[in-house]
């Protein structure tokens, strides 16, 4: 992968997010095995139900994904809902869910912990889309203004990789800058009352305070020189079982990636245009440029994953994991699965 070619948000809704409001949940059944039959003999394929917005719930909607799975025998299970990686990992190991989406960052905190999961897209870092979010007329003008103040992270994720990075390239020491470790979707609220004084935050939960008019971005992925990629993910026992599966939803979510890249707004709104789940006004301006931006969902290549070990080896300097995770054992070559 060319490290030059279109950067995207950290939290993609062209991948499997439901705008990540909620965390993963009723992940389990008990049919869910897996290597389970679906309908007619087909395999089913256990993903997190994509909510209002992105390819998947387009394709979900259209038919299109149903169809492009059907090919190589398998239909999607929806279970649950798109939300943190964390979760997502758990269920994979736990063999109640076969696909899901989240940051290389959030990957590596979760590697950390006898994964049952191996990564098998990329999705190049964003450069519009997260950074280190203030409120307009916080009088904070640089990441050196962060001294001595409070900054929202989510722990061993992305917001936490946002700061630490930021800091360390501006030259600020790490304990300079009070760290408070907030849930995402519960993050806004507390960033808006004033009890932090800035939100290390990506698109998805950006969109609606820049969209908003209420905050602005004083560094943002390009000026941090974030690593930060998106990566889907795919239980282990299931690509073993199921490589032909792997590769059919990996050249659905390439392809309707690079049509979302086009059209975005054909990716926004698909099941409702109104409710919390719909992005609307100034909001939606703001999330169609951050994904014409964007890049597209493609194979892991040698320069991504020496991308990734910097990042691996920056969480173990920093201490946000013991020792550096040692990603490239977790990875598939989508184009050489058989």
């Amino acid at each position: 992968m060319n490290p030059s070619r279109p950067l995207r948000r950290a939290v993609v809704p062209a991948l499997l997010t439901a705008t990540a409001l909620l965390a993963l949940t009723a992940c389990g059944s008990s049919e869910a095995d897996g290597g389970g039959q679906g309908a007619k003999g087909a395999v089913d394929i256990r993903i997190p139900d994509p909510g209002n917005s992105g390819v998947l719930a387009l394709g979900k909607k259209d038919g299109s994904l149903d169809k492009a799975l059907a090919k190589v025998g398998a239909t999607v299970r929806w279970t649950g809902s798109a939300g943190p990686f964390a979760p997502a990992a758990q269920a994979m190991n736990a063999d109640q869910l076969d696909i899901a989406t989240g940051s290389i960052t959030s990957g590596i905190t979760s590697l950390a912990q006898r994964p049952g999961f191996k990564f098998f897209t990329a999705v190049a870092p964003d450069a519009a889309g997260e950074g280190i979010l203030v409120k307009n007329g916080s009088g904070i003008a640089s990441v050196k203004d962060l001294v001595g103040k409070k900054v929202a992270v989510n722990q061993g994720g992305t917001g936490e990789y946002l700061l630490l990075k930021a800091l360390a390239k501006a030259g600020v020491p790490a304990d300079k800058v009070e760290r408070v470790y907030l849930r995402p979707d519960q993050t806004a609220a507390v960033f808006n009352t004033g009890k932090v004084d800035a939100w290390a935050v990506w698109a998805t939960y950006a969109v609606a305070e820049i969209g908003g008019g209420k905050a602005h971005f004083v560094a943002d992925g390009a000026a941090i020189g974030s690593d930060n990629y998106s990566l889907n993910a795919v239980r282990t026992g299931f690509a073993e079982q199921h490589p032909e599966i792997v590769k059919a939803l990996y050249r659905y979510l390439h392809d309707a990636s690079a049509k979302e890249k086009q059209d975005p707004a054909a990716y926004l709104n698909v099941f409702t245009d109104v409710g919390p789940t719909a992005v609307t006004g100034k909001a939606k301006e703001v999330q169609t440029a951050f994904t014409r931006e964007g890049g597209t969902v493609d194979p892991i290549g040698a320069e991504d994953i020496k991308r990734f070990e910097d990042v691996a080896g920056f969480y173990a300097e920093q201490k946000v994991t013991t020792d550096k995770v040692d990603v490239a054992a977790h990875l598939l070559d989508i184009e050489k699965l058989k």
